[in-house]
């Protein structure tokens, strides 16, 4: 079987090469020709664990290909998916599907024989039907079908996601789509994958309703980590007593500076804005997003209140990307923190071990940036941590103290041990806990 994505962004790229992993013939397309380039060479232009040795081990055997060339690309296809970028649309939040639109319109002309269209991306219900729509009108010949296969994968676990996921969510309209889809991801049979098929809008909601969920269970366990310091309890038991319900269950059950990233932030408010077309409410959503924007100024308040004044303070930030085993900023608290601190003139001095490149683009000059834990955390009034890298939890705490200047840790991830940190003399800030 032969298949096409077009955008190489982080879904396109880990579909594309999963999917060869999983013995198909793949060829991804893409029109930034400096990212073909890269890619054609073995290497990938975003962090995620394990894809690029995957990557290398498909191009040896053949099965993977990249191009800026669309219409070969689709004209050999028997399944070509969409997975080009949907973010926010500016003066509105709903989300801009003009990068699918056009590329439906290219996939039209293209179009040599039966082939199944597949939108990867993530795009509001009715998406599907547009998409059809726009194809009939550009090709009234072509023969085709439409269906939608939203992506669940988190950053930082990404292959692990495609190779074994939770489930595998397929909108279709026809029984030959069906089998298609079926055949496509047949490599998941003897794993006992949950298959669910769908129709389109179904499919398409899926998406953004478990987003959706995942950040209002986020908000919520933040909201009771801040009336935990009120009352005197510790979330971190809160959070455990919770988890172990297997109704509620302990992911995202672990309290932090907000959700950030790339999907949350756009998913929740293009779920809004497509509820508020069809005079639907969910106002739980609404102020789920609130909350998440007002929690990052919570933060600078809280690191703010741990001196007299943050003016001419070294300010030691540990972590960047929006969560671990990433690269990515998008939407990270970081850049809502920082910036506060920035405007309190605090000095920062930063150290990620993936995202300094990333943070460049963002921060430029206004801050500095160290080469690792130890020179980040050096001689500095205040440590503060936002990303819960596993080589910031390896820190010990007589070394923390040793290394700064002042004394004050303020631990945005709860990634230390309360104890310790005040045996080690350290001034120990924690959320939801003492």
């Amino acid at each position: 079987m032969n298949i096409t994505i077009i955008g190489t962004g982080y879904v396109g790229l880990v579909s594309g090469i999963c999917f060869a992993e999983f013995g198909f013939n793949i060829t991804c397309v893409d029109k930034e020709i400096k990212k073909i380039q890269k890619l054609q060479d073995g290497k990938i232009p975003i962090y995620e664990p394990g894809l690029e040795v995957i990557l290398k081990r498909n191009i040896d055997a053949n099965r993977i290909t990249f191009t800026t060339e669309l219409e070969s690309a689709v004209r050999s296809a028997d399944i070509v998916f969409i997975a080009v970028g949907t973010p926010s649309r500016r003066g509105d939040g709903h989300a801009d599907l003009s990068f699918v639109f056009s590329v439906a319109k290219e996939i039209a002309k293209a179009i040599n024989g039966y082939t199944l269209v597949v939108t990867k991306s993530t795009v509001p219900v009715g998406t599907g039907n547009q998409v059809k729509q726009i194809i009939e009108k550009a090709n009234y010949k072509a023969e085709f079908d439409i269906a939608s296969n939203p992506e669940f994968l988190r950053e930082g676990s990404a292959v692990e996601d495609f190779m074994r996921p939770d489930r595998v969510v397929v909108g279709v309209e026809t029984e030959r789509a069906k089998k298609m889809m079926a055949a496509l991801y047949r490599p998941l049979f003897l794993l006992e994958t949950p298959i669910v098929y769908t129709s389109l809008e179904s499919a398409e909601l899926i998406k953004y309703a478990s987003n959706a969920f995942l950040a209002v269970k986020i908000s919520y366990i933040n909201q009771m980590a801040d009336l935990c310091e009120k009352v005197g309890a510790n979330i971190d038991d809160i959070a455990k007593g919770m988890g172990l319900d297997k109704r509620i269950g302990n992911k995202f059950l672990h309290t932090g500076p907000g959700y950030g990233g790339s999907c949350f932030p756009k998913d929740t408010l293009a779920l809004v804005k497509t509820a508020n077309e069809y005079k639907s409410e969910v106002s739980i959503v609404e102020q789920t997003i609130k909350y998440n924007d007002l929690r990052k100024k919570h933060m600078v308040k809280k690191i703010q209140s741990s001196v007299d004044s943050l003016s001419n303070k070294n300010i030691a930030i540990l972590g960047l990307s929006f969560k671990p085993e990433t690269d990515d900023m998008r939407e990270s608290p970081s850049i809502d923190i920082i910036n506060g601190l920035l405007n309190l003139n605090a000095n920062i001095f930063a150290y990620d071990p993936e995202a300094m490149n990333e943070a460049k683009k963002i921060f430029s000059d206004k801050i500095n940036y160290l080469q690792n834990t130890q020179e980040c955390i050096s001689g500095k009034d205040i440590l503060v941590v936002l990303t819960e890298w596993n080589e910031f939890r390896a820190l010990s705490p007589p070394e923390i103290s040793k290394l700064m200047k002042g004394n004050i840790v303020i631990d945005l991830r709860n990634i230390f041990d309360s104890k310790s940190m005040f045996d080690a003399k350290l001034e120990y800030i924690p959320l939801g806990k003492k």
